[in-house]
């Protein structure tokens, strides 16, 4: 779908899961013929003429103001989080560009060396399509024991956090509540595809997910987005059984599309025992730890290893200093 697809799929599907009663509009008893507010009802509420409204949902305006833009968030009662992905959604609409197969992503020297200095706390490292740029041994064994833990180090063999979730059983079967973690991934995707459309490799994941996931297609074209800093989940573990944890995604300034994905539970309590107990089985903690996607080709070749400096001196933030929060 286009920019000016997205944009109006977007709008009509946030229209749709309102009602004149959610807004303090009137209905006088009338029969509606299609779900949710009229096209009318709410270009009333942003304050804009029907016409014009109409034209921006069919994708024949692109040129709406910042000020129209917020009072049409406004009258669909937009999350923060929403009302920057209708204005990233606009933009794309302005600036129409060709898609294109960017290249593989790469590690920073300072978050291969955060990863490897966390060995006991599991950690992933996620790219802008959710293709996982490196784990160490505990993320591995937490999140996708059975996957190649050296796939990260090959670009073309990146195991994607997408994917797994909605296609491969061990990770359906791992979230107790599967559905919240599949809406969360479907929600961040979402934020994704609205700022980047050009974007070949993620549409082609999008597309083969909506092929052959159902659950994917139909959480897909509710269009609802959600940025995913912190969530808890309880898991049902192959090796430590029941466990309760929490995710918590930061964002690197100088890569703000990678986000470092770690893995926490209450101290003193039974989970944060399974996860020591995970981190003794697995040898973290040894200062044999291995990390997958530590290094990139050429320095392999040339036994460069990233600097203790590197990892002193990043600045790592949670994500919700700029406003759009990644995972």
């Amino acid at each position: 779908m286009d920019a000016h697809g997205q944009l109006g799929a977007f709008l009509q599907a946030r229209r749709a899961q309102l009602q004149p009663q959610d807004v303090g509009l009137p209905t006088y008893g009338d029969r509606r013929r299609v779900p949710g507010l009229r096209r009318e009802e709410l270009a009333l509420l942003a304050g804009v003429s029907s016409s014009y409204y109409t034209r921006l949902e069919q994708g024949a305006s692109c040129h709406a103001s910042v000020e129209v833009l917020d009072a049409i968030a406004r009258g669909l009662r937009l999350e923060e989080t929403e009302r920057l992905h209708l204005h990233d959604l606009a933009t794309a609409c302005r600036h129409r560009t060709t898609a294109r197969r960017p290249p593989a992503e790469r590690l920073a020297p300072a978050v291969r060396e955060l990863v490897r200095s966390l060995d006991e706390v599991p950690v992933v490292v996620t790219g802008r399509r959710s293709d996982v740029l490196a784990w160490n041994s505990a993320g591995h064994a937490l999140l996708a024991g059975h996957v190649d833990p050296t796939g990260p180090d090959r670009p073309a063999d990146r195991p994607n956090m997408a994917r797994l979730v909605f296609l491969d059983a061990h990770i359906r079967e791992l979230y107790v509540d599967w559905t919240a973690k599949a809406r969360a991934v479907v929600g961040n995707l979402r934020l994704v595809a609205g700022r980047h459309p050009q974007d070949a490799r993620l549409t082609s994941l999008i597309g083969e997910l909506t092929t052959r996931s159902p659950e994917f297609a139909g959480m897909w074209a509710d269009h609802r987005v959600r940025a995913c800093d912190t969530a808890e989940y309880e898991l049902r573990h192959p090796l430590v059984g029941s466990l309760t944890v929490r995710q918590q995604t930061l964002t690197v300034p100088s890569e703000p599309e990678q986000s470092l994905v770690m893995v926490t539970a209450t101290p003193g309590s039974a989970s944060r025992a399974a996860l020591r107990l995970l981190a003794q089985a697995i040898g973290a903690g040894s200062g044999t730890t291995a990390v997958a996607g530590t290094e990139t080709t050429a320095e392999a070749e040339a036994g460069v290893r990233p600097s203790r400096r590197d990892a002193d001196t990043a600045d790592f933030s949670a994500p919700g200093g700029s406003g759009r929060q990644r995972r």
